[in-house]
């Protein structure tokens, strides 16, 4: 899996007319998008709504953008969901336009929101925490999805495959997240994480393949010297070999 940039959107999007369609009388509000086109929206009912309060989100991605499996990642979060705090699905579907996938809200903010940005240490252990909590609770056994090394590397050109250099062997295999970079943590109030999201590339791997490009994402969202941090909430020491060769293959992929 090759990585994937995504930020708050900074200037005007256009609505699908999909996500119109689902959001009814919702107020509707961007909030993610990334560099391959996909968009995220709040769907948010008012005081006098039918549901005040309530939240819902819509992933939405234009049509040929494989990259982005919304079914896939609809059907980990029905499995995942029955072990560990993720999104609930309410309605995935496809038009000439696109493709949808709507989920009910879930308590927490993004690890990545104002509030964690300012307190980078704080979000660095609750995403350890967290990433740890998943590793511990999905049944491997159970999984039937992949996210193995050998299927990755064989994807990788002849070039790329010699850059990536040789597999370490596994130290642990546990369902991983697939993209656990910060923004994929939700945290609460008190800065403990709650949920989890994004998990269109869940499977079993080596924990070192989640470990490696979760820490690697603390420099991209809060800049330099978080990672003791995050191997602390996770409660591992660092392993340097199999660190620089996930973040190689992420990098790679």
């Amino acid at each position: 899996m090759s990585r994937v940039l995504a930020a708050a959107p900074s200037d005007p999007v256009a609505v699908p007319e999909r996500v119109r369609v689902l959001a009814g009388d919702d107020d509707v509000t961007p909030v993610w998008r990334n560099e391959l086109g996909g968009l995220t929206f709040r769907l948010s009912a008012g005081p006098g709504g039918e549901r005040p309060g309530a939240e819902r989100y819509v992933k939405w991605v234009p049509a040929g953008t494989p990259e982005l499996d919304l079914d896939a990642e609809a059907e980990r979060l029905a499995w995942a969901g029955r072990y560990t705090p993720v999104p609930h699905v309410l309605d995935r579907g496809t038009d000439g336009a696109g493709a949808w996938l709507l989920t009910e809200g879930i308590p927490g903010r993004s690890a990545v929101d104002p509030r964690w940005l300012a307190h980078p240490g704080t979000a660095a252990r609750a995403i350890g925490a967290g990433l740890r909590a998943m590793h511990d609770a999905l049944p491997v056994d159970d999984c039937p999805f992949s996210w193995g090394v050998a299927d990755r590397v064989s994807r990788l050109s002849p070039a790329a495959r010699a850059r990536v250099g040789d597999v370490p062997a596994v130290d642990r295999l546990v369902v991983c997240h697939g993209d656990p970079c910060a923004p994929n943590t939700l945290l609460d109030d008190d800065g403990r994480w709650t949920a989890h999201v994004d998990l269109d590339a869940l499977g079993v791997a080596d924990r070192w393949a989640d470990l490696a490009v979760a820490s690697y994402s603390l420099e991209w969202n809060y800049g330099d010297g978080h990672e003791p941090a995050f191997f602390e909430g996770y409660g591992i020491a660092p392993d340097a070999g199999r660190i620089a060769f996930y973040r190689r293959l992420w990098d790679l992929g």
